[in-house]
């Protein structure tokens, strides 16, 4: 079994309130969830220009997994409602602890 999380740090565009904030966010965070995925917005909650989703992903195959935590930051990053500040994958596989 292998299990990848991804991070991501996002800078939101015109964006005044927390309120606002959240819906931007909350749709691209149904969205990534139809990928079989696990998203939760995860961090900077009390920032209404920035954003940190957390992505995670378990699969028998430690390619697929990889695919598709890319494919899941190719899709926050091509909505232009976000600027992605930084992307960090970690992994835990079977010969972890």
């Amino acid at each position: 079994m292998y299990v990848g999380a991804l991070e991501l740090d996002l800078l939101l565009g015109d964006v005044g309130s927390i309120k606002q904030k959240r819906s931007v966010v909350r749709p691209v965070v149904a969205e990534l969830k139809r990928y079989g995925v696990a998203v939760a917005e995860a961090g900077h909650l009390d920032l209404h220009r920035r954003a940190l989703i957390g992505v995670a992903a378990v699969g028998a195959d430690a390619a697929h997994v990889g695919e598709v935590l890319d494919h899941c930051e190719r899709l926050v990053a091509a909505h232009p409602e976000f600027q992605v500040l930084s992307a960090r994958t970690r992994w835990l596989g079977p010969h972890d602890d």
